[in-house]
């Protein structure tokens, strides 16, 4: 008789509940991470300009 009972429980019964916990979850969301391109480009031009700057010295002296 037990079995039948176990038969007649919604599968979907746990993930409904669990749905109804993610809609009512207020934790708030992570806040964005800035963007490391303009770090990285903004190295690689001050590498750049220094490596300019050492050839023209060297070429000229």
């Amino acid at each position: 008789m037990s079995q039948k009972n176990e038969e007649n429980v919604d599968p979907a019964g746990s993930t409904v509940m669990f749905q109804k916990f993610v809609s009512d979850n207020n934790e708030p969301q992570a806040a964005p991470r800035r963007p490391v391109t303009p770090y990285v480009l903004a190295g690689v031009g001050a590498v750049v300009a220094i490596a300019i700057i050492v050839g023209v010295v060297v070429a000229w002296s």
